[in-house]
This record gives structure tokens, sequence and C-alpha cells, in this order.
């Protein structure tokens, strides 16, 4: 009777360790699987911040087994990308200082063409010859034009410029962007039309070049006699800049290419060069701006331009 009720009580004890010691391994991986995850956040959390420009990262704290490699190739993959990032950016800074001292080299031979062409008007010339020279001064125009914006487009690229952030009226941003414009529009006999209220918070001046780009294109695909209208309001989400034209509007093939660098469209002029847009997005991106193109319901080519506000 004894040895049944020690036998029975042996086979109960038994089973207890058992099941305690079951409970004691699923303890132990719940507790392990726990503390690698922990340990995995906490490495994803310390690999951003070093993708992100932080120094005082030791991966060596990182003791895991299975994370020992990753950690060795993610320290040689960020060295080598701040590395890359640090090349890049040294060769933007060279290719925009070149590109300016080239410009600068440029720019003398064309001033003297330009002042000997003036000179020449002054002379008894066939119309014939008055044409060719004004056709001359046209060019130089345009090659001074060209490498000016080639110019600015290298140092937007290579981040040596700085926006300044002011508060303007709206109404002084779109006189100061249409100034270089009169003359143009004189001759096309185009109209503009301009309904303008509020401020925007940026660099004036760059905005300014900006939006006189996308005026200039609105005005070499209007018709003579066409109207542009710009268009300009605030509220508590964003400022907010359209300009619409009476042109063909834009080729819905064209639609995503447009701001492209150097993208000619299928309606594009001869003059074209296909840079003017590419940069004044690039200029209102830098500024957290946003420009958007579409065919406007009523005919004719829409640009939008959308300062947003900062929000808490």
């Amino acid at each position: 009777m004894i040895m049944t009720w020690l036998s029975e009580y042996g086979k109960d004890l038994a089973i207890l360790v058992l099941a305690a010691s079951l409970a004691g391994i699923c303890a132990a991986a719940v507790l392990l699987q726990f503390r690698r995850k922990k340990h995995i956040r906490e490495f994803i959390r310390e690999t951003d911040r070093l993708l992100h420009g932080e120094e005082n990262f030791r991966l060596s704290r990182y003791r895991e087994d299975d994370l020992n490699q990753l950690e060795n190739q993610v320290q040689k993959l960020t060295v080598r990308l701040r590395e890359q990032a640090d090349l890049l950016q040294k060769d933007k800074k060279y290719l925009a200082d070149s590109i300016a001292d080239i410009s600068h080299q440029i720019r003398t031979p064309l001033t003297a063409i330009h002042l000997i062409c003036t000179s020449l008007m002054d002379e008894n010339l066939s119309e014939e010859d008055k044409n060719s020279l004004w056709e001359i001064k046209r060019q130089l125009g345009r090659m001074d034009w060209l490498i000016n914006s080639l110019l600015k487009i290298a140092r937007l690229d290579a981040g040596t410029i700085t926006f300044q952030s002011r508060t303007y009226p709206l109404k002084e941003l779109a006189d100061q962007a249409l100034l270089p414009l009169e003359i143009q529009m004189e001759l096309k006999n185009q109209q503009i039309r301009k309904e303008i209220d509020g401020s925007f918070c940026g660099d004036l001046s760059w905005t300014a070049e900006a939006l006189g780009n996308i005026l200039k294109n609105c005005s070499e695909h209007t018709p003579e006699g066409g109207t542009i209208r710009l268009t300009g309001h605030e509220n508590a989400l964003y400022t907010e800049i359209t300009v619409r034209d009476t042109g063909p509007g834009i080729a819905p093939e064209d639609l995503p290419h447009l701001f492209e660098r150097f993208y000619r469209g299928k309606d594009a002029k001869d003059q074209s060069i296909g840079i003017g847009l590419a940069l004044s997005r690039m200029i209102l991106t830098r500024q957290s701006a946003t420009l958007q193109a579409r065919n406007s319901p009523k005919g004719g080519a829409e640009f939008i331009i959308r300062f947003y506000k900062t929000t808490v």
C-alpha cells in the first residue's frame, strides 16, 4: 500500500518537476526573445541616428551573436555612404566653381561683342545689316541668360545658396517677376491680369526668378493678343500663386517631364533650351514650396505654386 502511494507520488512529483522545467524554459525563451527584440529596436534607432550624422555611436555594446555580422556590415556601409556623400558634395561644389569661372570668362567676349554690335548700329547700314545685328544682339542675350541659368542650377545643386526667409507682399513679388517681361509681352500685344492679395514667406529675389521663368514660359506659348492671368491669395494653411495662359495647353505626354532639365516638349519653341521650369522648381523646392503644372479646365496651361505655412 505504501509502495503504491510512493509510486504515485513520485509520478506526480516528476510531472510537477517536468511542468516547472517546461515553464521555466518557456519563460526564459520569452525573456530572451523580449531582450532580443528590445536590442534590435535599440540597434535600429542607433543606426538611424548614425545615418543622420550622429558621431557617438558604439556598435560594440551590441553583443548578440546574431547581430555581430549585421553590426559590422552596417558600420562599413555607413562609413562608405558618408565618404561617397562627402565626395559627391565636393564634386558638386567644384562643378559650381568651375561653371562660375567659365561663365566669367565667357561673359567678357560676349560683352565686347555686344558693345561692337551697339556701335555698328549707329553707322549708315542697310536695313538687312541692321536686322542681322539685332539678331546677333538677341542671340547674345539668350547666351547670357543660359550661362546665368546654368550657373544658378550648379549653385543650387552644390547647396552653396542660402535662401532668406522673410515675409513680403505678393504684389511686390509679382511686380518684380513681371518687370523683365514687359517688353516681350508688349511686342506680342499680350495682357496681364492680376488678382493678388496677401503675402508669402521666402526669398524675394529667388522666388521672383522662379515666378518670372514660369511667366516667360506662358508668354512664349500664348499667341499674340492673348492673356496671362496671375492670381495670388493667402489662407491659414498656405499662400498660393496661380499663373494661367490662353495658349494651347500642355501635351499629356509632356506633363510628367515638364520640370526635367533640358526637356523640350513637342510644342517647344526653336529657341527653347528646357531649363527655365527646371530652375523654377529647384528654387521653390529649396524653400519647401511646391510647383504643379496642369491643363486648366478653362483652356491653356496652369501653374500652381504653394508656400505652406509652418504647422505645430
